[in-house]
């Protein structure tokens, strides 16, 4: 017998990468776009990276033991231990959000978490993290909502995105969550 299809496997986007590009075209945002293949993790996307300039970054979106949620956005290159990571949130444990979590507070589905996602949480129930180093280049690569596009802009640009939505965007140090021998 089949289990029934979840709202995030049949829904519609609520904010399509169409309408999220119109809405940074509005603000004044340049971007850079390349569609591809769909990626779900940071070794899916080597090859797909390698063809697109800028620093490429994934994201994490997690929940602690009050309930509280959070969306990390690192650089590739930034390694953390999620067990380290509640010291540096002011938190508890923490944990990864479920697939049905992340649609209902991000409108998204599994591997297309994004910066751009925090449009969707009109409640303000999720606290966005930028890590710091990835700050400092010059084009930062995230997906626009689906994991079969890549959108790059400027750290700035990124900050100017999340605070339309009415969140604030918290510069972060990861630096501390490294993991151990890293």
């Amino acid at each position: 017998m089949n289990e029934p299809l979840k709202k995030y496997e049949t829904d519609a986007l609520p904010t399509s990468p169409e309408s999220l590009m119109a809405q940074l075209k509005a603000m004044g945002v340049e971007f850079s776009f390349c569609e591809h293949k769909a990626v779900f993790t940071v070794a899916e996307s080597k090859e797909v990276d390698d063809r697109i300039p800028g620093t490429h970054c994934r994201n994490l979106f997690l929940r602690d033991d009050k309930k509280k949620n959070f969306l990390l956005c690192l650089q590739n290159a930034t390694e953390v231990d999620i067990k380290k990571l509640p010291a540096i949130l002011d938190s508890k444990k923490l944990s990864f959000g479920s697939p049905d979590r992340l649609w209902e507070y991000l409108g998204v589905r599994p591997g297309s978490v994004c910066p751009y996602s925090i449009v969707n949480d009109t409640e303000h129930q999720v606290k966005i993290c930028l890590d710091k180093s990835m700050m400092d280049h010059e084009t930062l690569n995230f997906h626009p909502l689906v994991n079969t596009m890549t959108i790059g802009v400027k750290p700035n640009d990124i900050v100017r995105f999340i605070e339309s939505t009415g969140h604030t965007a918290h510069i972060v140090d990861f630096s501390a969550a490294k993991p151990d021998g890293a």
